[in-house]
């Protein structure tokens, strides 16, 4: 297997093609949202097909997304800070090394606590044709986290927020 080239652009640096690659966290692009901030670590093109995996830095309060449920396997680890899990309904509160995972159809979502930004690897299962479900939940509307109506339409979910814009990872990373 060859190595993927590197390719630096306006806000870090990323692998432009198949094989294997080292990169470091801090040089990866980051984008920031209305909901977290969060560092792609694989190619735009093509994008892997059997895993995904990601890194969220969540600011007190703000959550990394919709509650919801997926197809697939998902599980998060909790690398520095706390944040407050969501989880069927329940409310969990994480700190660092706490490990959550998440079989196909667990409705969940993650909300920043404390002082601190939250900092939360994902890896989950890939599948063709993914199914998503966004339900209304009480708990995760409490926490700005719930979609109105349920929907199985990520832009409907996620109509209310903008576009999520590049930042640099010197402003993006917070340690």
């Amino acid at each position: 297997m060859p190595e993927a080239p590197l390719e630096t652009t306006g806000n870090g640096v990323r692998p432009t093609g198949e094989g294997w690659y080292v990169l470091n966290v801090r040089d990866a692009p980051w984008f920031t949202s209305e909901l977290d901030t969060y560092a792609r670590l694989e190619p735009e093109e093509p994008r892997f097909d059997m895993l995904g995996i990601g890194i969220g830095v969540l600011q007190p309060g703000r959550s990394g997304g919709m509650y919801h449920g997926e197809d697939a396997q998902e599980d998060f680890l909790v690398l520095c800070g706390e944040c407050l899990l969501i989880v069927e309904g329940e409310e969990r509160r994480l700190k660092a090394w706490d490990f959550v995972h998440c079989p196909p159809w667990t409705e969940h979502i993650f909300v920043g606590v404390g002082d601190e930004p939250c900092v939360v690897l994902g890896v989950g299962a890939r599948r063709q044709g993914r199914g998503i479900l966004y339900p209304r939940n009480e708990t995760a509307l409490r926490h700005g986290a719930g979609v109105e109506e349920t929907t199985s339409d990520p832009r409907e979910a996620y109509a209310r927020f903008g576009e999520d814009q590049p930042v640099s990872p010197e402003e993006a990373f917070p340690l």
